[in-house]
């Protein structure tokens, strides 16, 4: 049976609307083709001219033709973005983090996606074992890039091994019909001590090599380990010296590549640089920021981009004394606080009477091994900020709260934190700009 795709919204002033397209019809084809999910329409949709078949509530069919600018939308809005079903991950990590999550979270939390249509659309990372040939060459055939990829290991066996499926070896064969495609790539390695670090890591990042240019960046990041591991693959942390040879392999190959390719290509995440003792890198090292979703060069990133801000508003006669006393604070992980309290300092010799008060928050719901402020609970925020002095506004970064929402991890609002804390809270956005602005205000 042919699939069909349900609007649900039909954008205003749109070609859509025009042709009298409304919610609840249904798409079935586009010049006769078959729509199988959101790559196919994009696909199709690019022509000036296009034959568009739908199904009215009622069971009538339209065949609608449509003259249009090239690259023009329809304005259509399906159910799902993708237009299909989601795929759930087939692997068993031994890192995986959703394994190591407590019980009686949302539902959506404990879903495990593997789905290489999201590595376009959100940038998501992928094993390759969920990826058919008939994916790849749909991959190749629209020239969809880039493409992040999971390799954990380049050794099969050890892939094997890491992933919990026997097939995760012979799935990075697909990474040569990618880059014979032309199709561009971005990398990661999730670092398990006794596993994939060491001389494994470095067979990784030399078999890495051989698919640049295609292959733009490979982040290694160390594993994330909560406290609920009970059953799980024995992993332990990495400590100051672990790290400290981590980032000497890694920048090792970083000047390797530099001469060879122009380019650093492999990047140690910041928690390697804290964990050692060692300063960040200069930002000319992270090749334009290409895996800040990974937390490489964030830390870098936010500490130039505050450093410029303040410039201008020294430029602009915004610092100096204040008129009146004004006490602000702010919560963030235990990672970024030596960072962020520093540049609180910063503002306030820059502004006498202006006092910034920050707390590095424990992970207690997950555990102590968890650092960054992205993966804090409201519940570990009220229960270590309670009785506090949070000045009149406690501000929060935006990396705590689902994405467009103003919900933790754990399910509680900013409104009931602030209820619960009795104080204001602002919420702000990940750039030094926006942080610079948080402290300025009154």
């Amino acid at each position: 049976m042919q699939k069909q795709h349900r609007i649900e919204r039909v954008l205003p002033d749109s070609i859509a609307s025009e042709l009298q397209i409304e919610p609840g019809d249904r798409l079935v084809a586009i010049n006769g083709e078959p729509i199988e999910d959101v790559f196919d329409y994009q696909f199709l949709v690019q022509d000036s001219y296009i034959e568009v078949l739908i199904e009215k509530s009622d069971g009538e069919q339209w065949l609608l033709e449509v003259d249009k600018e090239p690259d023009e939308d329809l304005g259509l809005v399906f159910e799902s973005g993708l237009m299909d079903e989601y795929r759930s991950c087939r692997n068993k990590c031994v890192f995986c983090f959703i394994d190591q999550m407590p019980p009686g979270m949302r539902p959506t939390l404990y879903f495990k996606d593997d789905d290489s249509r999201l590595s376009f659309l959100q940038g998501n990372y992928v094993t390759l074992t969920n990826l058919s040939e008939k994916d790849v060459e749909r991959i190749c055939r629209y020239h969809l890039s880039p493409i992040n990829i999971s390799f954990q290991a380049m050794n099969p066996a050890l892939r094997c091994k890491m992933l919990n499926n026997r097939f995760a070896g012979e799935a990075l064969k697909k990474v040569d019909a990618l880059m014979e495609a032309g199709i561009r790539m971005n990398g990661q390695i999730v670092l398990c001590k006794g596993l994939n670090d060491g001389e494994e890591l470095s067979y990784s990042i030399r078999e890495l090599k051989k698919y640049l240019p295609n292959l733009e960046s490979v982040s290694v990041v160390p594993v994330g380990l909560t406290k609920y591991r009970e059953g799980l693959y024995p992993l332990k942390p990495f400590d100051a010296r672990d790290a400290a040879e981590v980032i000497d392999l890694i920048e090792g190959f970083q000047r390797e590549c530099m001469e060879s390719h122009g380019t650093h290509f492999v990047h140690a995440s910041d928690e390697w640089y804290i964990l050692a003792g060692r300063s960040l890198p200069e930002a000319g090292r992270y090749d334009g920021y290409l895996q800040l979703e990974n937390g490489v060069g964030m830390l870098r990133l936010l500490l130039d981009e505050f450093a410029e801000a303040l410039a201008e508003a020294g430029q602009k006669g915004l610092l100096g004394p204040v008129p009146a006393p004004v006490k602000l604070s702010l919560a963030t992980g235990r990672l970024a606080f030596p960072y962020l309290e520093q540049m609180a300092r910063t503002v306030q010799e820059a502004c006498p009477g202006r006092s910034i008060r920050v707390y590095a928050i424990e992970n207690r719901f997950f555990g102590e091994q968890i650092t960054v402020s992205g993966l804090l609970t409201g519940q570990d925020l009220r229960e270590q900020l309670t009785g506090q002095d949070l000045g009149e506004r406690l501000l929060l970064p935006e990396n705590m709260l689902r994405s467009g929402e103003d919900v933790f991890l754990d399910d509680l609002r900013v409104a009931e934190l602030e209820k619960a804390l009795q104080v204001p809270i602002s919420i702000v956005k990940s750039s030094g700009h926006e942080l610079l602005n948080a402290f300025l205000q009154s």
